[in-house]
């Protein structure tokens, strides 16, 4: 077996030992070292991913693991939280119990998405959610003084547990029927098994695990609580790398293993994708809890990500992982502040961050910046992202109305989050009382995790070209089986679509 295509994943495994090893001889009045060290080799494995160094196309475990344009291009995007996620633990080491360990815990859980993002089997699909989620019942429950942040990690369990068993009773059946669990094999006589009743309701149960992950209605129970009472660091790597990791399965799932049978459920997808949106828009409006709206703006985003995939096309593709791409950006610089802001006041809601323009300049920034783009205004980066994922369903509206509903309500769902999210602007620069004007010190670390993430809001939103063009080679190479499978319809896959 060639190794060298795991190259990532050993790597960052070896690098979360030795943080751990490192704590034993490493004394606590230098644990910062600990976290500048792992966010160094986050960022040097980022350079190597996607750099020269990065392994070349091929499989491994019998064609279970996949390296091509699409993993390479999610692995990208989890270094990068990682490493941003890192640089936001070392000024807040003191607050952290067991420093070395929640450092190692975040490196793991990237292991688990590098394997997710290559994952080409259902086996190897379900072993990589499992590291991500096992290591994230010990994240979101970190903070054990506190209550919320133990109650969160109970729900989490549970609902992950549950997620987990659809899943595994899902792959069971699909085996059963197909007699193999490998994506390509499964493509290859997708035709066949689409007229099996067992697979479908396989296929079915393993999406709904897979539905739990990405916090999708009716399984999005879990998100608000869980990110609310979790710690906001761990909150923060959970909205990105656990919501794209997600993502990266659905599309491998969709558009490499049953591209034939996603054309015929684009409609549900759609339907699914109308009430996410829409649930998480509604119910972010009263929300007092940034972090808890933060949740409710993630189901909310999930639902647009849904649309784009409905889509069944390249364009609809493309736009979805260009939205992943900003969206982890905008949301890692909206989390730096809520890390700071709350480990400072003791609480997330909203009034806390009155006053924040003058207190702390370089915060209030990056906090604006992360809302004006969820709300999707120009030349954030969510802007650009809204528009394409808005623009691919577009395509379908004038010819099937499904499309033009969903349409109309996802610009609802833009409308109505410019209310919840400017709530929060207007509390920072306009607070209805006189708040505690107490300047607010920001490390240097938090200070470079938050200018990389403004940073990238703006240069996707201003310079999109090249997350584009990435974005588009990753989608063209869902389904490069695609002549093995014979798909009946050219527009049924994005690769289909592509070629």
């Amino acid at each position: 077996m060639n190794y060298s295509l795991l190259s990532l994943e050993i790597l960052v495994t070896l690098l979360g030992v030795t943080v751990l090893l490192a704590d034993l001889w490493i004394p606590a009045s230098a644990r910062k070292l600990l976290g500048y060290a792992a966010a160094t080799g986050a960022g040097v494995l980022l350079t190597y991913a996607i750099g020269s160094g990065a392994p070349a196309d091929g499989t491994a475990f019998g064609g279970m693991f996949v390296v091509d344009a699409l993993s390479n291009y999610f692995k990208g995007f989890f270094l990068l939280a990682a490493l941003v996620v890192l640089l936001l633990t070392v000024d807040l080491s003191d607050t952290i119990k067991g420093y070395a360990e929640y450092c190692a815990l975040i490196l793991f859980a990237t292991v688990g998405m590098l394997f997710a993002a290559s994952a080409n089997d259902f086996v190897l699909m379900f072993v990589a959610l499992e590291l991500i989620t096992v290591t994230f019942f010990v994240l979101v429950s970190y903070d054990r003084t506190r209550s919320g942040s133990l109650e969160a990690g109970v729900k989490y369990l549970i609902m992950g547990a549950l997620a987990s068993a659809f899943m595994v009773f899902g792959i069971a059946l699909i085996f059963g029927s197909a007699g193999t669990t490998n994506f390509y094999e499964i493509a290859a006589h997708q035709a066949e098994l689409g007229k099996s009743p067992v697979f479908l309701i396989g296929l079915a149960l393993t999406l709904v695990g897979l539905g739990f992950k990405v916090a999708a209605v009716p399984f999005q129970m879990w998100a608000p609580d869980v990110y609310q009472g979790a710690p906001p660091l761990t909150t923060a790597f959970l909205a990105t790398g656990s919501k794209a990791a997600g993502f990266a399965l659905l599309m491998r799932v969709a558009f490499s293993a049953v591209p034939e049978i996603t054309a015929h459920w684009s409609r549900l997808i759609l339907v699914i994708g109308v009430l996410t949106l829409l649930y998480g828009s509604l119910c972010a409006i009263p929300q007092r809890s940034v972090k808890r709206l933060m949740g409710y703006s993630s189901i909310a985003n999930a639902g647009y990500l849904l649309l784009g995939m409905a889509a069944v096309s390249l364009s609809g593709s493309t736009a979805v992982l260009t939205y992943l791409g900003g969206y982890i950006f905008t949301v890692l610089a909206g989390f730096a502040v809520i890390a700071v802001i709350s480990s400072r006041a003791g609480s997330d809601d909203v009034s806390v961050f009155a006053g924040l323009g003058q207190r702390s300049p370089i915060l209030a920034t990056g906090l604006t910046v992360s809302v004006v783009s969820l709300a999707g205004i120009p030349p954030m980066a969510g802007f650009f992202g809204k528009f394409l994922l808005l623009k691919a369903v577009a395509n379908h509206a004038g010819t099937e109305r499904f499309f033009l509903v969903a349409l109309l309500a996802a610009c609802v769902g833009v409308v109505i989050s410019l209310y919840y999210y400017f709530n929060v602007i207007r509390s920072m620069f306009w607070p209805k009382s006189v708040p505690d004007l107490t300047p607010i010190a920001v490390g240097g670390a938090t200070r470079l995790a938050l200018v990389l993430s403004i940073v990238g809001v703006f240069y996707i939103g201003i310079l999109p070209n090249s997350l584009v063009t990435g974005a588009r080679q990753a989608a063209a190479g869902l389904a490069p089986q695609s002549a093995v499978a014979g798909h009946a319809a050219a527009a049924s896959a994005p690769a289909a679509a592509h070629h």
